[in-house]
């Protein structure tokens, strides 16, 4: 037994989050998933409402049951499947918005496997959007948008990591650490340094803040840049770019102007003249 509602894409969004499919799967032994690294476009989140499955994580396999769920993002491999004793009844939504990464970033909820302390409010709001994208399809957007937006803060109440190895301390030792990281984003990045405050391998390091964060330490430490430069920018309107670039922490302001380019698609001057003629009040 299946039952699902797909949406339509929005190629221009004024949602902060948007859903893009809806459904669920129950008695269906036969349900399994496996999507390659870099097929998959949006976040995925599934919480089991009873039953038993199967969730496939670098190569190690985690068993799901009632009250656990994952969230994958966009672009991560993506292996789980239904036991075959136990089917899950498991339900699912896949949405997507500009700004969900720096907001689940922020607040801690960039790892895979989740334990819920309850679901009544998460299953409810996720059938009021089922019941919403199949009776009015795209005819409603807003109400699509807050419904969405209700399920990822029902599900953000009540989840906690799930605990289910010893690699756990690991990666919990690297979402510790990622407070002072962003703290320290703008002085000079040193892998090594950062490594020992852990007691890992610089390759060790990497290969966890990974599993942690589905980015490198890098590229969270450009984001955080990014994110401090883009405050600046509008903080300190007469400051030349080169200076802003300088206390993000890049000595070229010409890789400045690139990286910010990369990540909001316009460049630090665009985004400063977008803010002072009123495009963010």
């Amino acid at each position: 037994m299946r039952r699902q509602a797909m949406l339509p894409t929005l190629q221009q969004s004024m949602y902060f989050i948007f859903p893009e499919s809806v459904g669920w799967y129950r008695e269906e032994p036969q349900h399994e998933v496996e999507r390659p690294e870099g097929l998959w476009s949006t976040y995925s989140l599934h919480f089991v409402i009873s039953g038993k499955g199967y969730v496939e994580i670098e190569g190690q396999q985690y068993t799901l049951q009632k009250g656990d769920a994952f969230l994958f993002p966009p672009y991560q491999e993506q292996r789980y499947s239904s036991s075959k004793d136990d089917p899950w009844d498991v339900r699912w939504v896949h949405f997507y918005g500009d700004q969900i990464k720096e907001f689940l970033l922020e607040k801690g909820f960039l790892r895979n496997l989740w334990t819920l302390k309850r679901n009544a409010e998460l299953e409810k709001a996720f059938n009021e959007l089922l019941l919403e994208a199949e009776a009015h399809q795209i005819l409603r957007p807003t109400q699509l948008s807050t419904l969405m937006y209700m399920i990822l803060c029902e599900f953000m109440s009540y989840a906690s990591p799930l605990t289910v190895n010893r690699g756990t301390e690991s990666v919990d030792r690297i979402l510790a650490l990622l407070p002072e990281m962003q703290r320290r984003a703008c002085e000079p990045f040193n892998l090594e340094e950062w490594a020992e405050l852990t007691g890992v391998s610089t390759y060790y390091f990497c290969k966890i803040f990974r599993k942690a964060t589905s980015m490198t330490p890098l590229s969270f430490i450009t984001l955080c840049r990014i994110q401090f430069a883009k405050q600046r920018l509008i903080e300190k309107e007469i400051w030349p770019i080169k200076d802003i670039a300088c206390e993000a922490g890049y000595t070229s302001a010409s890789y400045f102007n690139q990286r910010f380019h990369e990540h909001e698609g316009m460049t630090p001057s665009e985004f400063r003249s977008l803010y002072m003629k009123g495009s963010f009040s």
